[in-house]
């Protein structure tokens, strides 16, 4: 029995029907088979199974019509021929169990590292629906990324939905690995969506090293079809779903929120869905919202952070995709170009960057002093051309002169690159370093 007939048989439930429902094949296209016959017994979301002169593949009914239903398969065939049998196998789930962690899977759950496929758990559906609005519970308590600009700026707590926005090549991917190997966290379930064939491995070998005894990848590269990038992030979600319900403390890693928004796109324009913003059809922002809404805190289980990457197109923060994300997200973290440009990584905007939990996360000495150290860097950077101009006199506004003074050793201390520790206590790091140079400073004054 093949890989994807024994896929079959799990959908099935393992059962074996007395009648198994099939259709034929009456037209096919690069991305759709169009099946007759199952029209009155098919359900959007539903599997087929469809038969190819090189063996079977799995496909998803994307549209029904009175006479036919549209099907996407997963995985690209060529040898597709009229008249193939299309056979109904259900809806789509997957099995995680402790026996994942460790382990890099595809969108279907089949093994990519060259080892024997996992011993399956309990059956989870991929599009399950997110906690009830009055079952969840309250987000309050802090967490520590590791990453210092995170923690003083954008803290997030356990449970929270976070965005990391930015243009291509800024460093998303980075910061995702260095808050990946975050200590606040039992599992990271990694969702890597279109990326890099190269950059996976940079991934797992890079930052996650240390931890890749308890983290689940799920990887669809970006030569991959629509289907099995839109598939990614939503088995990742379930495979966190299940940790969540054993108590774990669930890190979910999505790389990027954005290409999931594109393949979503291409599936749907492909099922006949008519574009409505900026050549996105409706269900995308739908399927986005309800992703994201599965993450949280769940009363009497564990909790899944949820960290999304979104690829700001042409660096534009108000392009659809990015503005339901802020929209939907709890906080969002803003990678600025002009930032990475002079070499302050991680790249993170502590302006821009905003946790709608932060109260919840800080103390309140440590909330004011954030609000402060946010007030200092705003007063340098709107002084910045003034300045430039030589309309600044040391004197003339003490406030402005301790923000000329300190906020370039905050920029100095923030600096932080995957190879370094992560911090545990970054105000306190922050305080030791200006301290230090501060009497640096004093020391040198009598021989200037």
């Amino acid at each position: 029995m093949g890989a994807l007939e024994k896929l079959a048989e799990a959908l099935a439930g393992h059962t074996h029907p007395a009648v198994m429902l099939s259709g034929v094949v009456s037209e096919a296209t690069p991305t759709d088979r169009y099946v007759r016959g199952l029209s009155a017994h098919a359900a959007l979301g539903d599997q087929l199974l469809i038969n190819h002169h090189d063996g079977t593949a799995l496909a998803e009914v994307v549209r029904i019509d009175r006479s036919l239903v549209v099907a996407s398969p997963y995985e690209r065939r060529a040898s597709a021929f009229l008249g193939a049998k299309a056979s109904l196998v259900g809806r789509f789930e997957i099995r995680p169990s402790e026996a994942w962690l460790g382990r890099v899977v595809d969108a279907l759950g089949r093994p990519l590292d060259d080892e024997e496929p996992p011993l399956p758990g309990p059956v989870r559906r991929v599009d399950a629906d997110p906690p009830k609005a009055l079952k969840r519970a309250p987000l309050n308590k802090a967490m520590k990324t590791g990453v210092k600009v995170l923690d003083i700026f954008a803290p997030l707590v356990e449970g929270q939905r976070v965005g990391i926005f930015a243009g291509s090549g800024v460093g998303k991917s980075t910061l995702l690995g260095m808050i990946g190997v975050a200590a606040s966290f039992d599992v990271v379930v990694a969702a890597l969506v279109g990326e890099r064939g190269r950059e996976v491995m940079e991934l797992l070998d890079g930052p996650l090293a240390t931890h890749r005894d308890r983290t689940v990848a799920v990887v669809s590269t970006g030569d991959e079809t629509p289907m099995m990038r839109r598939l990614c992030p939503m088995s990742a979600m379930a495979i966190a779903e299940y940790f969540r319900d054993q108590g774990k403390r669930v890190l979910l890693v999505v790389d990027s929120l954005t290409r999931y928004a594109h393949a979503s796109r291409d599936v749907a324009l492909a099922a006949g869905e008519p574009p409505v913003s900026r050549g996105y059809p409706p269900s995308v922002f739908a399927d986005m919202t309800r992703l994201v809404e599965r993450a949280g805190r769940a009363q009497g289980f564990g909790s899944i952070t949820g960290v999304f990457a979104v690829l700001v197109d042409g660096d534009d923060m108000d392009e659809p995709v990015a503005d339901t994300a802020r929209g939907t997200l709890d906080g969002h973290i803003i990678l600025s170009r002009a930032i990475s440009e002079q070499g302050r990584l991680p790249a993170v905007d502590p302006l821009s960057s905003l946790s709608r939990l932060a109260d919840k996360a800080f103390r309140p000495d440590e909330w004011e002093l954030s609000r402060r150290l946010r007030a200092l860097i705003s007063r340098f950077e709107d002084t910045r051309d003034l300045r430039l101009l030589g309309g600044y006199k040391p004197g003339s506004d003490p406030e402005l002169d301790k923000a000329v003074k300190l906020v370039p050793q905050i920029y100095e201390a923030l600096v932080q690159i995957p190879t370094d520790p992560p911090s545990t206590d970054a105000f306190a790091e922050l305080a030791q370093l200006l301290t230090l140079r501060g009497e640096a400073g004093k020391g040198a004054e009598p021989s200037a």
